[in-house]
């Protein structure tokens, strides 16, 4: 904590320097994503197909409609999933918090199982709603059962408990499905943006252009909310019904994700460590915004290695995300544990 400092004490430098970091970086992986491949392109034919539409059918088909529309889809789902642990973080006040330890993935997900297996008759237009009706009855749920508890860690106590029932619930909707049901589902629940198209990112877009916004509009409530809830209520900030607020708005930009791509992990418990390190800030007004651009590099990187280090076999974007962010985190508390003792 020595190491991270306060906005105000934290020169103009400090704060750009990460930002301008990742956004190259989503440069970088938006051009290799859209040159490598089967076809892989020269960056001639690759500059054709992207500003003059030239270049031969196969390419311009590869490029514009599988390539770009993943990559953009990366972009929003990182973003979303980035805001929404820092979100959840603050609200809080556990560094620990994640919408995987909390029920929201996994109510969102069993929702989103249901409607496969049981052969629902909803449109896809739709789905985002049952996912947020599903990841709202899983969060809230944690969150009314934890109500006069002491400390947030009860609440992540039940939240553990609540998703281990729901994960429970998956595996029973699982057994009752057909092969077919089972194979769609295990691509579904890995999380994954592979075969999506631009009629995902549409259905996207208006959510992410609300709860996005949403999201940032509790930069200040979170900044009080670190000093602790007696002193945030203190401050006259109704700790309770903020708290609420925040976790809906959270429940909301990952239930999006999880109906579009299914439950991608760790993205959303990693992205704001990584930001208050390199941003060396606490106050949620930067680490909000460049855990979303955080979120977004992670998950666009972690795609592109998900196509081509064990290519022509593409492992689910989830799994990179789980092995590589669980380990990162557990070296990071290590790391904290150590410098401690």
């Amino acid at each position: 904590m020595s190491n991270i400092v306060p906005s105000t004490a934290v020169g103009r430098r400090t704060v750009l320097l990460p930002t301008f970091s990742l956004l190259v970086l989503l440069v970088v992986i938006s051009v290799f994503g859209m040159k490598l491949g089967t076809p892989t392109l020269t960056w001639t034919r690759l500059a054709n197909v992207l500003f003059t539409n030239a270049g031969e059918e196969i390419e311009r088909i590869v490029v514009l409609e599988i390539r770009l529309p993943r990559f953009v889809l990366g972009l929003l789902v990182g973003s979303l999933l980035g805001s929404a642990g820092t979100l959840m973080q603050g609200a809080l006040n556990n560094r620990l918090a994640g919408p995987e330890l909390l029920g929201v993935s996994a109510g969102a997900s069993l929702f989103m199982a249901a409607i496969t297996v049981l052969h629902l008759p909803i449109s896809f237009r739709l789905h985002p709603l049952l996912a947020l009706a599903g990841g709202l009855a899983g969060g809230l749920f944690v969150v009314l059962s934890a109500r006069g508890s002491k400390g947030t860690a009860s609440m992540l106590l039940i939240g553990m408990s609540v998703t281990a029932i729901l994960n429970g619930l998956m595996i029973i909707l699982i057994a009752m499905g057909t092969s077919n049901d089972v194979n769609m589902l295990y691509t579904y629940l890995l999380g994954s943006l592979a075969n999506r198209s631009w009629d995902h990112v549409l259905h996207i877009l208006p959510w992410f252009a609300l709860a996005f916004p949403a999201a940032l509009l509790f930069s200040r409530a979170l900044n009080v909310l670190q000093l602790g809830d007696e002193a945030a209520s203190g401050l006259g900030l109704k700790v309770e019904r903020i708290r609420i607020s925040m976790l809906i708005v959270c429940t909301a930009l990952v239930s999006i994700t999880v109906a579009q791509c299914g439950p991608i992990g760790y993205i959303s418990l990693l992205a704001p460590h990584l930001t208050r390190l390199l941003a060396r800030s606490i106050d949620a007004r930067l680490v909000l915004p460049i855990s979303a651009l955080c979120g977004a590099g992670i998950l666009t990187t972690a795609d592109l290695l998900s196509r081509l280090l064990l290519y022509p076999m593409e492992i689910p974007v989830g799994i990179w995300t789980t092995l590589v962010g669980g380990t990162v985190f557990l070296l990071f508390f290590l790391q904290r544990k150590g410098g401690n003792g």
